[in-house]
């Protein structure tokens, strides 16, 4: 077990070496123990306690009360944080790596409350936070590949940019998580809970999708632009030249007045995007199609995606009297 351990860190090089800014018999105090340290704690409820970059990594802080503490890119690697209460403290850029030598190692974060942390660009490789508490947490740009989260609560934590590649998200409570650009490839998300504790327990199996499917069943706003979408959505195809722009707008103005959405896609700007792949998200969530093939450029390409692969949508085509069918327009 330590040579693999070893293996999957080695990519990650530990920043050792580093002048300490932390306050010395801060650190100090933590290293007599979480007895004394507790005890001091209680003694001194008002002085924050500052371990920034301070190297704790290997001791036993099981239970340490650490709420609310400057951790800011300290060394915890292998130290073992059972039930230790880090709610509200600053561990970004702070390194928790498991320990590579025999040993609990890699179960040393179980447990654990991080609720309310600043974890932004920790360092959280194959970490165990089995049943840890990271409600409310800040995990910006945080590394937890490969670690294991299982009924882990995430609460209301804000992931942006966090890697959670090949990490075990198992049964992790989600309800009010922010997600924005994850790393998830390999990452098993398996009864993810969206619903708080006062409700019934519904899950899911997509981190990304969670609080989007709890809007869903709780928000009538959310529901209303959802139908009016699938059932209401016309997808107008053409060329935006001069003469067909008139013509499409036409066709607009007319499908609202027998009240649908009509949505326009405009061929002849520059797209920043896969056209292709445009069109079909479009044409899916549309009622039917209008496509006016006069003079057709890239319509097409997007015809020959939108009629073999949605042949539930109906497609309208439109061509100018006198004007002939592109090639292969039959077929």
């Amino acid at each position: 077990m330590a040579e693999q351990l070893t293996a999957e860190v080695a990519a990650f090089p530990l920043q050792t070496g580093r002048a300490s800014m932390a306050n010395d018999e801060h650190v100090a105090l933590l290293k007599q123990g979480v007895a004394a340290w507790n005890a001091w704690r209680d003694e001194n409820p008002d002085i924050g306690p500052d371990l920034s970059e301070a190297i704790l990594g290997g001791p036993d802080l099981g239970g340490a009360g650490l709420s609310g503490a400057n951790l800011f890119q300290a060394d915890l690697s292998g130290a073992i944080l059972v039930k230790a209460n880090l709610d509200n403290a600053d561990l970004s850029m702070a390194w928790l790596v498991p320990r590579v030598t025999p040993g609990p190692g890699g179960e040393s974060i179980q447990n654990a409350d991080f609720s309310g942390a600043n974890l932004s660009g920790a360092q959280l490789i194959l970490a165990k936070l089995d049943d840890a508490n990271l409600s409310g947490a800040i995990l910006v740009k945080a590394n937890l590949s490969k670690a294991r989260l299982n009924e882990a609560a995430l609460n209301s934590t804000m992931l942006v940019n966090t890697d959670l590649t090949g990490a075990d998200l198992t049964g992790c409570q989600v309800y009010g998580i922010s997600v924005w650009g994850l790393k998830l490839e390999g990452a098993k998300q398996q009864n993810l809970i969206i619903t708080p504790e006062n409700e019934p327990e519904i899950t899911v199996d997509n981190i990304e999708v969670a609080q989007f499917i709890y809007l869903l069943l709780h928000n009538q706003k959310i529901r209303d632009v959802i139908d009016t979408i699938t059932s209401k959505a016309v997808l107008i195809l053409g060329r935006f030249t001069e003469e067909r722009k008139a013509v499409l707008d036409a066709i607009r103005e007319e499908l609202r007045r027998h009240d649908y959405l009509p949505i326009l896609f405009d061929f002849d700007k520059p797209a920043n995007r896969d056209v292709t792949a445009t069109i079909s998200l479009l044409a899916r969530m549309a009622r039917f199609v209008v496509a006016d093939i006069t003079d057709a450029k890239a319509i097409p390409q997007e015809l020959n995606v939108i009629v073999p692969d949605l042949p539930s949508v109906p497609v309208q085509p439109l061509l100018l009297r006198e004007s002939s069918e592109y090639g292969m327009f039959e077929h």
